[in-house]
């Protein structure tokens, strides 16, 4: 069984395009789907519980609370974390479930594209894909939670997602639940994602906050704060 946890806070523009890519998945197995909310102020909610078979709400602040809050409460032997912005692929679920029948795979992430027709937006997460992909196979990997999945068990073992880290949340997970076994980076599918903060910043400037971020983290393994990464809705 797998678990889709969606993180969510005043998401109504995206959530229910998100929701509709996992009602219409191939997937033959049973899955749930979990939106933790983040007390939305707008329809955000609403909208969730037409489609979802849980949503629930979240007090305090953070993606990495709502996923871990989404965590405590599914009932999945595989979750699967996915940005309220994002369409999952229709054969999402399948490709997921065969990658995790081999028993040494902790975790699985795929390719990430904008919903933009621009090839520079295209580029930059094409590049992005690329770095993900020559990390894993350099076991050092550092995996987008825009679109990821980890088996529970071994999710539970390391802690979660820290909740303590405003940015790159994502890759120290990545990295510490690497320890436990493999993470696989799958191609026959892929997640559509909003490059709305892309659109928000600009290119050049998204490209030179993300390298920064990046590196900061490297090498002095400090990451940006909600002030410098505000949400953008």
């Amino acid at each position: 069984m797998i678990s889709i946890i969606i993180p969510a806070f005043n998401e109504e523009k995206y959530i229910e395009s998100t929701l509709k890519s996992l009602m219409n998945q191939d997937y033959k197995g049973k899955y749930e789907i979990i939106v933790a909310d983040g007390r939305s102020k707008d329809n955000t909610v609403r909208i969730a519980k037409k489609f979802a078979d849980k949503v629930i709400t979240v007090k305090q602040k953070g993606v990495s609370v709502g996923r871990n809050e989404g965590a405590k409460v599914a009932r999945g032997d595989v979750l699967l974390f996915l940005d309220a912005d994002t369409i999952f692929l229709f054969n999402g679920l399948t490709e997921i479930s065969k990658t995790f029948r081999t028993k040494k795979v902790v975790g699985v992430a795929c390719p990430i594209l904008p919903m933009s027709p621009e090839a520079k937006d295209f580029a930059i997460y094409w590049s992005f894909n690329q770095f993900m992909k020559q990390s894993i196979k350099s076991k050092k990997p550092q995996v987008a939670g825009i679109c990821c999945a980890y088996r529970k068990k071994v999710f539970e073992k390391v802690g979660g997602f820290n909740e303590y880290m405003d940015t790159l949340e994502d890759f120290d997970l990545s990295e510490r639940i690497s320890k436990k076994g493999k993470i696989i980076f799958i191609q026959n599918t892929l997640a559509l994602t909003s490059n709305r903060r892309i659109r928000k910043w600009g290119r050049i400037k998204s490209i030179r906050k993300y390298l920064k971020l990046y590196f900061n983290y490297v090498l002095m393994k400090k990451t940006f704060n909600r002030n410098e990464y505000k949400p953008i809705r």
